[in-house]
């Protein structure tokens, strides 16, 4: 190790180890929630919900804590069900996604000097919990530099599950509230895989999490279908030649991990010779150039890829109409006194705030081939099961998921329909016995942020547990 990086790493060791000394007496001798109470974000217009923010350490001996963000419902926030927020990656944080982007009640302005009203925020229908998750995501960190190293599924399941429940102990007029887990992408892991262990811990404990039910969006499900649908996809929407879309159905194993250099040649050559300059996680949008001044977001994400995926993709991320609002959450989030009103980096992580961590991702040390098997483990124990696809994504497409999907070979209980809001078509679903499977006309890989109106009712359906609006 450097010289220089060593003195860091040892300067970041010795901070954490003071913050974990003094949690309890910062947060009171009943480490009760009122040390997280949010009072006001700079640049936030007022709101007439609680907010609250801060760190729950989920791993004392190595030091691992992980970071949240609650923001509370509009009007009797007691009534309504606690729903969990994950966004993928794997090392992306659900603040600069789920929170500015997409479901959370605030949106960044342009210049990162302040903050809007999303009228189409998830916190309208239940309390928001926004979980950076594993350590080393977005604010969340780890006192051993190894750990960063070495994450995976397992241990990002297990730490958040740890986190619920001491979090619930610090929040516990939310015990036994009815609970959803949701989140995007390669969240298709986290959420169920948290799933299977909250229904695990339920069996043992005294006090067990009343979790209802689960929904994922653009989920990355199943490595040979996720591959195979994605190609598919690519073809389908005219993105790559014949000749192509041939040679790598003729040539790459879509069930193996890491894929032959003649595959992985396939791949560079249909991205970087076929695709064009698009954002592949919208087809249809414009994408975000260095000359908007992303410059710097390319190249964190330059080196990122999906475990699903052979090749190393950008994870540049458009926004809708305007596919810079990244750059802005990098912004607001490293401002100091945006960190001093949300509790965060009060450690004095000696790196910056990212939208995505590429240590992590590069260095993913364990991924499930499939999350078939535990969605089928779900349905068997009674679990609302949501799934739904944005149908203009080409990173974790639509044609994945429906291939996934079918290899659970489940009983149709209302057959194929147009669902509607506002009289318009939002998308196609079909309810099956144990899973709903709705996909969402024109969004990409982001769906609330795409489309807040159809993400909206998609999301009150879910909740009611009712089949989406034929009309």
């Amino acid at each position: 190790m450097a010289p220089s990086i060593e003195r860091a790493m040892l300067i970041f060791k010795a901070s954490v180890l003071l913050f974990l000394t003094g949690c309890s007496s910062s947060r009171g001798a009943d480490g009760g929630e009122g040390g997280d109470r949010i009072t006001a974000l700079p640049g936030q217009p007022k709101v007439p919900f609680q907010q609250f923010s801060g760190y729950v350490t989920v791993n004392p001996a190595a030091g691992r804590a992980l970071f949240y963000w609650l923001t509370e419902a509009y009007g009797n926030a007691i009534s309504k069900p606690l729903v969990v927020w994950l966004n993928g990656g794997p090392g992306c944080s659900s603040v600069a996604y789920g929170a500015s982007e997409e479901i959370g009640p605030f949106r960044i302005n342009k210049t990162a000097t302040g903050l809007y009203l999303n009228k189409f925020s998830w916190n309208t229908a239940a309390n928001l919990l926004f979980l950076e998750t594993p350590a080393g995501v977005g604010f969340s960190y780890s006192n051993h530099s190894s750990d960063l190293l070495d994450t995976g599924d397992r241990r990002t399941a297990e730490d958040s599950l740890e986190f619920l429940v001491r979090w619930l102990d610090r929040f516990p007029r939310y015990k036994g509230r009815e609970m959803y887990l949701t989140g995007e992408s390669y969240a298709g892991h986290y959420v169920p895989q948290l799933a299977r262990q909250i229904m695990a811990y339920n069996l043992k404990s005294k006090h067990p999490i009343n979790l209802k039910g689960i929904m994922v969006g653009n989920a990355v499900t199943d490595n040979y279908y996720d591959n195979l649908g994605t190609v598919t996809y690519w073809w389908s929407h005219a993105m790559i030649s014949d000749r192509t879309y041939g040679q790598l159905i003729n040539t790459c194993d879509f069930r193996r991990q890491k894929e032959s250099d003649e595959c992985e040649s396939l791949y560079s050559y249909a991205m970087d010779q076929e695709f064009g300059n698009i954002d592949q996680y919208n087809i249809y949008a414009p994408p975000c150039n260095s000359s908007d001044g992303a410059g710097s977001i390319a190249s964190t994400r330059q080196g990122m890829r999906l475990p699903h995926r052979p090749r190393k993709v950008n994870f540049r991320r458009i926004s809708g109409y305007d596919p810079c609002t990244e750059r802005y959450a990098e912004t607001y989030y490293n401002r100091p006194d945006v960190q001093t009103a949300l509790h965060a980096n009060t450690t004095r992580i000696p790196y910056k705030w990212t939208a995505c961590s590429e240590v992590l991702n590069r260095n993913w040390n364990d991924t499930e081939v499939s999350i078939l098997p535990i969605y089928r483990e779900l349905i068997a124990k009674g679990l609302r099961v949501w799934v739904f696809s944005g149908d203009v994504d080409s990173v974790v497409p639509v044609t994945a998921t429906r291939y996934a999907l079918a290899q659970l070979k489940l009983v149709t209980k209302i057959a194929w329909y147009p669902w509607y809001v506002k009289k318009q078509v939002g998308g196609w679903t079909e309810v099956y016995e144990g899973l709903t499977f709705a996909t969402v006309r024109g969004a990409g890989h982001e769906v609330p942020l795409f489309k807040p109106r159809a993400a909206l009712q998609l999301f009150r359906s879910f909740l009611r547990g009712d089949p989406l609006p034929k009309s």
